[in-house]
């Protein structure tokens, strides 16, 4: 048996993958490494808030390793309590995941290289976080080495660490009463992986935007507001892009913006040769080009530098 194997099944199925996409999946779960405490902490209130509600232990978990969309299965647990049809649980758990169907038509150009079956795992593993980083890094549609390797590093770092949270919370929801306010921990742990993400005007006009419309449909059923919100950012964002900027201040404009002065031209001078003569550089107030005279004190001869293609003058 050589060597290769020899080895465990996992390495050897990690080195069938090219070196740029294991390389570059590496770098993705490296980035999305700061991350894993917000997505912990709100897969442990799903967790928590599904063992609370009417499902049972191994229901729960089964919905978290199917569903997999925090969002919509906090939205359909109220509906499970009151014994709603399940046509209306689908119905609200789709309406609430909308914003994935704009994330998919997004990813769409990237990949549209590879089969159905992959590109339909890589909608299944899609999440709000790594969606967003993803598109932050590779804005240019199309096969690119290494780009789906990076996805991947950011997807089954944040499944894994999203389904461990959640499955805890659900064993050990008995430990965590509703006075400890998990839910508002877990909100309050997203918002600064949220405003990392701000790194453009159009970027920031889609947050605004979105926290404007959900705090004024908040009381909307299904939590529509949801839905409005992700569907007014992307129209607030796309709108800001096509803003003209304003125009700046020359004085606070950055360095490399500024035009640097430019000088005049001036044209090379064609100074003749006088055997004997001694330079002296005089300066004429009339015109724009400096001229310099020449004074043979032997021979009393003058010779006057001009721009090149005009003539140099001798004269007694």
């Amino acid at each position: 048996m050589t060597p290769r194997q020899s080895s465990p099944v996992w390495l050897r199925l990690w080195h069938r993958f090219a070196e740029a996409e294991r390389n570059a999946f590496l770098d993705g779960a490296r980035f999305f490494a700061p991350s894993l405490p917000a997505v912990f902490s709100w897969g442990l209130v799903t967790g928590v808030a599904m063992s609370k509600s009417a499902l049972t232990v191994p229901e729960a978990i089964g919905m978290s390793l199917l569903v997999y969309a925090g969002s919509a299965q906090l939205a359909v647990l109220p509906l499970f309590a009151a014994g709603m049809p399940v046509w209306t649980v689908w119905l609200t758990a789709a309406v609430v995941n909308l914003r994935f169907l704009i994330f998919s038509a997004a990813l769409q150009p990237h990949f549209n290289y590879l089969p159905m079956w992959r590109r339909t795992l890589l909608g299944f593993f899609n999440g709000d976080l790594h969606f967003v980083y993803f598109m932050q890094r590779y804005a240019e549609p199309g096969y690119q080495s290494g780009k789906e390797g990076y996805f991947w590093g950011m997807a089954l770092i944040n499944g894994a660490t999203w389904q461990v949270s959640s499955i805890i919370g659900i064993l050990l929801a008995s430990l965590f009463p509703d006075s400890w306010g998990l839910a508002l921990a877990g909100t309050l742990a997203l918002i600064p992986v949220m405003i990392a993400t701000i790194n453009s005007r159009s970027t920031l006009m889609a947050v605004v935007v979105a926290a404007v419309v959900a705090l004024l449909c908040f009381d909307l059923p299904y939590r529509l507001a949801l839905v409005l919100a992700v569907v007014a950012a992307i129209a607030g964002g796309m709108a800001s892009e096509r803003w003209p900027r304003a125009p700046r201040c020359a004085a606070f404009a950055p360095a490399t913006a500024r035009v640097p002065h430019r000088v005049p031209h001036r044209a090379p001078l064609r100074v003749p040769h006088v055997a004997g003569s001694r330079p002296e550089t005089r300066h004429e107030p009339s015109g724009n080009l400096d001229r310099h005279s020449w004074h043979d004190r032997d021979h009393g001869v003058v010779a006057r530098a001009v721009p090149d293609g005009g003539r140099a003058r001798h004269g007694a």
